[in-house]
């Protein structure tokens, strides 16, 4: 039995914009092309990124569950599958993807192509366009600023000076100019490097204009 869109609609919260379904629509679609273009098991795929932040990915939530949130969704998406009559090495398969797809802890790095798509379509959702527009909401969600000049601290070292706040700029800096560096596949490099170099113009031109500059 197919898990539909519709079903998994029901595991997200409604008004969230950087983890709710917005984001896990982009990450199908982006999955789906991925899993084509490297032969890969379309229906593990496309049902790994239906359930990939099903469970404690909010932004808005507990810190110790946005931080296990891949192995709190992968155990959710067991329990889901179980019971729609999936057997137990499809279940296994989706849930290695999803346990595998966080960017910030890998301690169980994706062994399979379909685990390797999931990997770089959630990865590709945080470069481009998107990108940007995500990494500011998530500064506003944090009530956090868009753009605040980065110490000499941060530009050595990647810590803030005690009362410097971690701007959308400052995630630029220290995660996503080096996402596309992490990609896994070969589709997913090629899409990588255009809105990589999106992402960065991008940023330079934020800086530039809050310096006054251009």
């Amino acid at each position: 039995m197919e898990l539909s869109i519709e079903q998994a609609r029901a595991f997200y919260p409604g008004n969230d914009p950087v983890h709710g379904f917005d984001h896990v629509m982009r990450v199908y679609r982006i999955a789906e092309r991925l899993a084509r273009e490297e032969s890969a098991n379309l229906e593990i795929v496309q049902t790994a990124a239906l359930l990939h932040d099903s469970r404690g990915a909010d932004p808005r939530g507990e810190a110790n569950e946005r931080e296990v949130h891949h192995l709190l969704s992968a155990d959710f998406a067991g329990t889901v599958l179980k019971e729609m009559g999936w057997q137990p090495e499809r279940i296994a398969a989706v849930q290695h993807c999803i346990r595998s797809h966080r960017y910030r802890a890998q301690d169980e790095p994706p062994r399979t192509i379909e685990a390797m798509c999931l990997f770089d379509a959630d990865k590709l959702d945080v470069l481009g366009a998107i990108g940007a527009a995500r990494t500011t909401a998530f500064s506003a969600q944090a009530d956090l600023p868009f753009y605040r000049e980065p110490s000499q601290r941060f530009l050595a070292s990647g810590e803030e000076e005690p009362d410097e706040p971690h701007s959308a700029y400052h995630e630029y800096l220290f995660k996503l100019r080096f996402v596309h560096e992490r990609l896994l596949t070969k589709s997913g490099r090629a899409i990588a490097r255009q809105r990589d170099a999106f992402l960065r113009q991008y940023f330079e031109q934020l800086q530039a204009e809050c310096r006054g500059e251009r």
